[in-house]
C-alpha cells in the first residue's frame, strides 16, 4: 500500500515516555480520553502507540463495514486473544475470543440452547429468581443494587443454562468475574509493559480467580458426564453435541464456553438494569408511565412470558437504557489484511475500536441525545433509527448470540421489581461510570427502596395517556 490515507489524530506516541503518558491518561479517565478524541478529531480518529495503529470509531458506515460488509477481513484482537493479557486468559477459546472455522463450529453447537423457543422456556425461572430477591427487600432499606443485580442474573444463567443452583458460590463467582473485568483496565496501564512472568498483585488475583472458576466449572462438567443425563440445557448440549465430523467438545472446550456464558449471560444484563434504575430515579415522568403500564397489565401479579407483548413501554425503557449506557460500551477488531473503509486505509495489523457509547449519543442520529426518552423505540419511531447507530449487541455474523435471552430477562426482571418498589439514589451517592469490559457503576450503586402501592387499572390508563 502506497500513498496511504489515515484518519486525523494526536501525534504518535512511539517512545517509552510518550507511551507511559498515554497509558496513564487512559488509566485515570479512559472514557474522557476517548470522548475528547472524538470531540477534537471527529467520529473516526487514530492513535499510534508503540508503532501500532488504533482506529477509534463511532461512525455507522465504518462500523457496518467492519462488522458486516468486510467482516471476513477482521478478527478479534489481542485484547481478547492474548493468552496472558487478554480475555483468553480467563475464557480460553470460547465464542468471545475465538475466530475462524473453530468459532463457526462452536457457535453452531451453542446456538440451539439460545434459540427463541428454548429461551421462552426460561421465563418462569427468570421471574422466580427475581421474586426471591424482591421478597427480601424492605421498605426504607438501603441496598447495593449492583450487587443484587449481579447475584440474581448469575443465578438465572446458572439455573436456565446449566441447571444448577449457584447461590452458595454466587459471591465467589461474582468476585472472579470482577477480576476478569479489571483486566481491561490493566491492559491500559503501565503494568501491561511488564513481562508476562512478572508477578503483580493484579496478576496474582487473576491467577486465583481462574483457579476458582475452573474448580467450579470442571466439577460441574465431571458430574454431568458421570451422570450421562440430558437435562436439555446448554451444558447438556455442549457435552452431547457433535460437529459435522462427528466430534464432540472435550472438557476444555466445554469449560471455555461455560465460563464465557457465565460472564456474558449475567454481567451485561445486570449492568443494563443498574443503569435503568439510575435513569428511572432521575426521570419520574418515565417512571410513572412504566408503573402505569405494569399496574394496568399485571394488576399486582408476577409477569409471565405471555405478558411481554402487553408491556411495550417496559421494553422501550430497557432499549433506551441500553442506548445511553450500553454495557458493551466498546469492542475491538484486528485487520488481518489491508483494507480500505470510508476513504481511509486500514493496514493489516491495525486495531479498530468501535465505540458504542459515543455513537449512541451522537446528535447527528439522536434528537436530544442525552435525554432519556423510551418513546424513541416505539414501533412508529424505531424503524427510522439509523442502522449501526444503535449497537448494544454488536452486529453482523458475530452479533451477540444471547441478545434475545438478555432482552427478555431484563424486561421480566424490571417488571417484577418495578411493580413492587421504586428505587431512589441514596444520600450522597454520586453515580460515575467504570468502563471495564462492561460499563459498570463506579463504586457500586447504593439506592433506597420505597415500597409502592399499585394504582388501579383506570388510574394507570390516565397516567399512560399523559
Amino acid at each position: 500500500m502506497t500513498n496511504l490515507t489515515f484518519p486525523p489524530g494526536p501525534p504518535p506516541a512511539n517512545n517509552l515516555i510518550a507511551m507511559l503518558k498515554v497509558m496513564r491518561s487512559f488509566e485515570r479517565d479512559m472514557m474522557g480520553v476517548l470522548m475528547n478524541g472524538f470531540d477534537q478529531h471527529g467520529p473516526v480518529w487514530m492513535m499510534v502507540t508503540g508503532g501500532e495503529r488504533h482506529y477509534v470509531v463511532a461512525e455507522p458506515d465504518f462500523i457496518y463495514e467492519v462488522l458486516v460488509k468486510q467482516a471476513d477481513q477482521f478478527h478479534k484482537n489481542s485484547d481478547y486473544t492474548h493468552p496472558k493479557k487478554g480475555l483468553a486468559r480467563f475464557l480460553g477459546t470460547g465464542l468471545l475470543t475465538s475466530d475462524g472455522e473453530f468459532w463457526r463450529k462452536q457457535r453452531k453447537l451453542v446456538a440451539p440452547a439460545l434459540h427463541t423457543k428454548r429461551i421462552e422456556a426460561y421465563a418462569e425461572t427468570m421471574v422466580d429468581c427475581t421474586v426471591r430477591l424482591v421478597d427480601g427487600w424492605r421498605d426504607g432499606q438501603e441496598i447495593d443494587v449492583d450487587q443484587d443485580m449481579m447475584e440474581t442474573t448469575l443465578q438465572i444463567v446458572a439455573k436456565t443454562l446449566f441447571n444448577v443452583d449457584v447461590s452458595a458460590n454466587s459471591r465467589q463467582i461474582g468476585d472472579a468475574m470482577t477480576v476478569l473485568n479489571e483486566m481491561s483496565g490493566t491492559s491500559n496501564s503501565a503494568e501491561a509493559l511488564l513481562p508476562d512472568w512478572v508477578p503483580t498483585p493484579q496478576r496474582n488475583r487473576e491467577d486465583r480467580a481462574v483457579r476458582e472458576l475452573d474448580g467450579i466449572v470442571y466439577k460441574l462438567i465431571a458430574q454431568r458426564r458421570q451422570s450421562g443425563e440430558d437435562h436439555g440445557d446448554l451444558l447438556s448440549m455442549l457435552l452431547l453435541a457433535q460437529d459435522d465430523d462427528g466430534k464432540g467438545m472435550n472438557d476444555k472446550q466445554a469449560r471455555d464456553e461455560a465460563v464465557t456464558i457465565f460472564l456474558a449471560g449475567h454481567e451485561t444484563t445486570a449492568n443494563a438494569l443498574n443503569w435503568t434504575w439510575v435513569l428511572l430515579a432521575q426521570n419520574p415522568d418515565v417512571e410513572r408511565k412504566l408503573h402505569a403500564e405494569l399496574d394496568r397489565v399485571l394488576a399486582g401479579r408476577v409477569p409471565t412470558l405471555a405478558d411481554l407483548r402487553q408491556l411495550p413501554y417496559t421494553e422501550q425503557v430497557i432499549k433506551e437504557s441500553l442506548r445511553l449506557y450500553p454495557p458493551a460500551h466498546g469492542f475491538s477488531r484486528l485487520a488481518i489484511n489491508d483494507v480500505q473503509i470510508g476513504g481511509y486505509d486500514v493496514p493489516k495489523g491495525a486495531n479498530v475500536h468501535i465505540n458504542a457509547f459515543r455513537v449512541h449519543r451522537d446528535p447527528r442520529f439522536w434528537e436530544e441525545p442525552l435525554a432519556f426518552r423510551p418513546e424513541r423505540f416505539a414501533p412508529e419511531n424505531e424503524g427510522s433509527i439509523r442502522k449501526f447507530a444503535y449497537i448494544p449487541f454488536g452486529g453482523g455474523p458475530r452479533v451477540c448470540i444471547g441478545n434475545q435471552f438478555a432482552l427478555m430477562e431484563a424486561q421480566l426482571m424490571l417488571a417484577t421489581m418495578a411493580q413492587r418498589f421504586q428505587l431512589r439514589l441514596a444520600p450522597g451517592q454520586q453515580v460515575g461510570m467504570l468502563p471495564l469490559i462492561t460499563l459498570r457503576p463506579l463504586g457500586g450503586l447504593h439506592m433506597r427502596l420505597e415500597a409502592r402501592e399499585a394504582v388501579t387499572p383506570p388510574q394507570a390508563e390516565r397516567v399512560l395517556a399523559l
